[in-house]
């Protein structure tokens, strides 16, 4: 049986809420086509969101890490295809912390690809009637620093475990008092679902146009 650890980040800024944590939550402990799912809360905090999910790795041994973030303004689900070696947060995370213009690896590379299937993700998600497509731009917040750090620990010390970034939009509520699309948690939930099996059991992408820089 195959494991895909998901982890989902905690509200920040003025959100009291994240659909990223919302939705791993309903997903923590099921199996679905021979994939177990596994989940973990992540602080919205630079470097300690990193370690956390490096311990969860060591910690369960997955096949695939898939990591959850809010995009606030985007209306699909938006697997990210590439990090930056680059913190440049407009805002302070939970902990008050705003890099400016700082590498998250001192010397490290200038970028890491994603080694999920992105696009096959995106295709069966599609398939379910989800708005979903390939994102080049993961930003430049704990989200990038995120992906940019766990796919470093991959590279260096676990070669053999596949992962990657997936942003999701806004739910409802998050909405009420602003102007910004949107997206329900069920179908956030059935996505993730969909991308974490496409991700276990396919390791080639398909090889087909598409992909949107936010």
């Amino acid at each position: 049986m195959k494991k895909v650890l998901l982890t989902g980040f905690d509200p920040f800024g003025t959100d009291v809420i994240n659909p990223a944590s919302e939705a791993i939550k309903q997903l923590n402990g099921l199996i679905i086509e021979n994939v177990k799912l596994i989940t973990v809360e992540v602080p919205t905090v630079f470097h300690q969101s990193r370690e956390v999910v490096i311990e969860a790795i060591e910690f369960f041994q997955p096949d695939v890490v898939i990591c959850v973030g809010q995009a606030g303004g985007r209306t699909q689900i938006t697997p990210e295809r590439i990090a930056i070696n680059l913190d440049d947060a407009r805002i302070a995370d939970n902990e008050g912390q705003q890099p400016i213009d700082e590498p998250i690896i001192e010397n490290g590379p200038a970028a890491y690809w994603s080694t999920l299937p992105v696009k096959r993700m995106v295709h069966q998600i599609r398939k379910m009637g989800i708005p979903a497509s390939v994102s080049h731009t993961a930003g430049t917040f704990v989200c990038n620093h995120l992906f940019y750090g766990v796919m470093h620990y991959l590279s260096e010390h676990a070669p053999h475990i596949r992962g990657g970034f997936i942003h999701i939009p806004f739910i409802p509520e998050q909405t009420l008092d602003k102007s910004a699309p949107s997206m329900s948690l069920n179908l956030i939930i059935m996505a993730l679902k969909r991308a974490a099996i496409t991700a276990a059991h396919e390791q080639e992408d398909m090889h087909e146009v598409g992909g949107t820089i936010h």
